[in-house]
């Protein structure tokens, strides 16, 4: 799927967790290689991992898994949305959507991603948006006609509130818990560690 591409959010400090929690092992690999590894599975040819904190490893573990990365140097203070616009600021000319994922979520189902990247493809809708017992999760996919508003948010904004403000636009597809399953503390790690 040359045109739609993802972007894995691996910016954070990982204060909750105590350690980069996106280095933990997983299987056989790592949190984020996980992430990555169903992504490409998935079908996606482009992940693009936006790095922050702890950069050298994030960028080591994104190589050995064949992704690019970019580094979002307003990272410390920024919150997910500047991790999000530079991702979008640094996708390929021919990219059509982005996939914005959570480096945090390696439960997120092969099938998910795939569901996700066929609503857009069947309907074109401008945001695709997993959802389990009517709550939205990740990952979630933006088309390229809403990618210059998204860039011209202010810091003070939140991808929520600009969800909410085109909520006309979405798609809505049916996904398991996974979607609203991440990993911020080591508890939370333990429990759901494969």
């Amino acid at each position: 799927m040359s045109d739609i591409a993802a972007i894995v959010l691996a910016a954070g400090e990982s204060r909750r967790m105590g350690q980069p929690k996106l280095l933990l092992p997983w299987g056989q690999t790592t949190v984020l290689g996980q992430v990555i590894e169903t992504l490409r599975q998935a079908g996606i040819d482009d992940v693009l991992v936006v790095t922050g904190a702890g950069r050298e490893a994030m960028e080591h573990v994104a190589a050995r898994h064949a992704a690019r990365t970019v580094f979002n140097e307003a990272f410390s203070g920024g919150e997910m949305l500047s991790s999000i616009q530079c991702g979008l600021r640094a996708l390929l000319p021919g990219t059509r959507a982005a996939l914005i994922c959570l480096g945090d979520q390696p439960q997120v189902r092969e099938e998910t991603v795939r569901r996700i990247c066929a609503a857009y493809r069947e309907t074109e809708a401008r945001l695709v948006i997993p959802s389990y017992r009517k709550r939205r999760g990740h990952p979630w996919l933006a088309a390229r006609p809403l990618w210059e508003e998204f860039l011209a948010l202010p810091a003070s904004a939140t991808p929520r509130a600009f969800l909410q403000a085109h909520s006309g636009d979405v798609r809505y597809v049916q996904a398991d818990a996974s979607i609203l399953q991440d990993l911020d503390t080591p508890e939370e790690y333990a429990r759901q560690r494969p």
